[in-house]
């Protein structure tokens, strides 16, 4: 025993050890203050409390074994006779105050997080990283950064006062370390980092049903950094697979209406012939995507704070999709899944990934009918490389850019939403309001040019800071999300009022859903009712108003607008004219960037990527999952969905 504390417990080591223990002692107050703050989702025990610290413990030691390492190696490589000279005074001071900010803003970077998506860092903060502006103009409206880092810098600069208080530097600069010392701490730690990057994932932390429980097990930073190297994931390394023609066999099967032919033998193919019958309808189409708009905003389901007067008015003069959802949590998955309607990606959206264009979209059968596709955002599309994704599959952009040009390899066309057409704008970009306009703009271009038009609208207003001009609405900016819910409905009803005072409103068509909902956290692997949205098919010619209810999903809206505009049309997408299905046929997906659902007569298949397939019956009324025996056929369906989806796009076979 004391040749062990001779070995480790040097004085010139103190200050290592310090580091050390400041971290993990605030990383476990952090744990339990999301623990209490997340109580009413948790199933309390206290053995699984126990088990939450004792594997947050072990995942933070991983942490600290990586930020110990450099340190470390200073000092293996310093000779002796330069300890507590300037250089080694220097050195140490600068690494100390470097690592006490890091963790101090890592964890009041946690909480902002946690409040915002309930977990702990995941790609979406892996992403915040790429998108600076954005990210550090929305933190700076949504908190009051004046305070916040001030604040991190007098608790860095407290901790080093006491540091010094306690002798801690004196006994760093004052004493040396044998060779034997230096290089069996070195390599102990060493040990542990190599551990963790062979042998542990962030997955390994994932012990228990609830959701909550799992997140508190892990480590922020370890966290984050999993997210760094697994943020697009091997669908066949990691999920459960089938024989590639059985799956492919049961899809076509699975996706053929009965107004639809094959139109090739190949059986990994779903190139067909949709047929309707009727006269086919041309008009323009506005397609309004709502930022992070849930059903439950709404009076029509449940909500009693009245913040969407102008949408419940709209469900009663439209066809209304009631019984829709949402393929995932965030907007560009949303994107993925309305313009090339497909079930979700695991990891990263395709809207984000390498060899994104020239696929078949949505915007590909607009074009079959000669329609201009034009995609617009308030805010810079570079951002969540949205323009990359538009502008190579055939739409023109219209945004408020500052960032990157479309590269020449584009025959798209970009238009900015210049300062004097902005009257409100934040950390996203434009108000509502202003791309509304910008929309009636260059839909009065368009219809002089008696040019038909898609316009895919991507609203902002929806997000954190909240934020929106002032006397638009009876709640101030920046207080609530409820203001935000509530501006963005005034700002599609003032806009489809200014609309109607335009020569082609009589001959356009408004599409209306969300891109996902407002929060996806739930204590159960998928949180069922977190993924439930609305969608709305507004001043159809010749169409009496309806309420659908059809258990259907994001990829099935447009071949259900397509189907009531009577075309007929080339496909190869996934998604179902929902007034083609049998009760037997009703299905949704549902995922977040780890878990794929898929959903069937309220029973819900999740696909993990532990290979996992576990199958639930959701209750609707509770919004409880509970699990039942393995399902062979509802295995077989949801594979055959998902593999044949990886498969069609790492072949190339999403393009047309």
């Amino acid at each position: 025993m004391n040749k062990f504390k001779d070995l480790f417990f040097q004085k010139r080591l103190s200050l290592l050890y310090l580091f050390a223990l400041f971290f993990l002692v605030f990383s476990e107050i952090t744990r339990l203050s999301f623990y209490f703050w997340s109580f009413e989702f948790i199933d309390f025990s206290i053995i699984s409390l126990f088990k939450i610290l004792l594997m947050g413990l072990f995942f933070d030691l991983g942490v600290i074994s990586y930020f110990l390492l450099p340190y470390l190696i200073y000092l293996l490589i310093t000779p002796n006779k330069l300890v507590g000279s300037k250089f080694d005074k220097s050195i140490t001071y600068f690494a100390y105050f470097v690592g006490l900010t890091i963790f101090t803003f890592s964890f009041l970077a946690e909480f902002t997080f946690w409040d915002e998506f309930k977990c702990r860092f995941n790609f979406i903060a892996v992403d915040y990283l790429i998108y600076t502006f954005e990210v550090v103009q929305n933190i700076h409206q949504s908190y009051p950064l004046y305070i916040l880092l001030p604040s991190v810098i007098l608790v860095v600069c407290l901790f080093i006062y006491l540091t010094a208080k306690q002798g801690i530097f004196n006994n760093t600069f004052s004493s040396t370390l044998l060779l034997k010392t230096k290089t069996t701490v070195l390599l102990s730690v060493l040990a542990v980092s190599i551990l963790f990057t062979l042998f542990i994932t962030n997955k390994d932390a994932e012990w228990s049903l609830n959701r909550y429980e799992n997140e508190l097990s892990k480590s922020g930073i370890y966290s984050f950094f999993a997210a760094f190297r697994n943020n697009e994931l091997s669908y066949t390394e990691f999920y459960t697979t089938r024989d590639l023609d059985e799956s492919f066999t049961t899809l076509k099967k699975l996706t053929l209406a009965e107004n639809e032919t094959y139109l090739t033998d190949s059986l990994y193919s779903l190139k067909r012939l949709v047929k309707n019958e009727g006269e086919e309808l041309r008009p323009n189409v506005i397609f309004i995507c709502i930022e992070s708009f849930s059903a439950d905003f709404m009076k029509r389901f449940g909500n009693e704070y009245n913040i969407t007067p102008f949408l419940d008015s709209l469900s009663q003069n439209s066809i209304f999709f009631n019984n829709i959802f949402a393929t995932g949590t965030r907007t560009v998955t949303g994107m993925e899944a309305i313009t090339l309607c497909i079930p979700p990606s695991p990891g990263r959206s395709i809207v984000k990934r390498a060899n994104n264009t020239g696929l078949f979209t949505i915007g590909s059968i607009f074009k079959q009918k000669n329609y201009k596709n034009v995609f617009f955002y308030g805010g810079d599309g570079y951002f969540d490389n949205m323009n990359q994704y538009f502008g190579g599959n055939g739409f023109d952009i219209v945004d408020r850019g500052r960032g990157f040009l479309l590269g020449d390899d584009f025959n798209s066309k970009r238009t900015n939403i210049n300062d004097d057409e902005v009257q409100f704008e934040n950390a996203w970009g434009v108000c509502d309001e202003d791309i509304y306009s910008k929309v009636i703009k260059e839909a009065d271009k368009d219809y002089e040019n008696n040019q038909p038009f898609f316009n895919f609208v991507m609203t902002t207003s929806n997000h954190k800071p909240y934020s929106y001009p002032e006397g638009k609405i009876d709640i101030p900016s920046k207080q609530s999300r409820e203001g935000a819910v509530k501006y963005t409905d005034y700002a599609i009803y003032d806009f489809i009022e200014k609309a109607k005072k335009k020569p082609w409103f009589s001959n356009t068509v408004f599409v209306i859903m969300s891109d996902h909902c407002a929060s996806s956290a739930g204590k159960q692997e998928l949180d069922v009712s977190k993924y439930h949205i609305a969608a709305f098919i507004y001043n159809l010619p010749n169409t009496e108003n309806k309420e659908i209810s059809t258990f259907c999903s994001q990829i099935d809206f447009f071949p259900t607008l397509f189907g009531y505009l009577n075309w007929s049309y080339t496909t190869q997408l996934f998604g179902k004219d929902v007034r083609k299905m049998k009760p037997t046929d009703e299905r949704t997906f549902i995922g977040n960037y780890r878990k794929m659902g898929y959903m069937k007569e309220n029973k819900l298949m999740v696909l993990g990527d532990m290979k996992s397939a576990n199958y639930y019956e959701w209750d609707k009324s509770s919004n409880i999952l509970t699990l039942l025996p393995e399902n062979e056929q509802a295995i077989k369906e949801a594979v055959s969905y998902y593999q044949t989806r990886d498969y069609l796009y790492q072949n190339g076979l999403l393009k047309p």
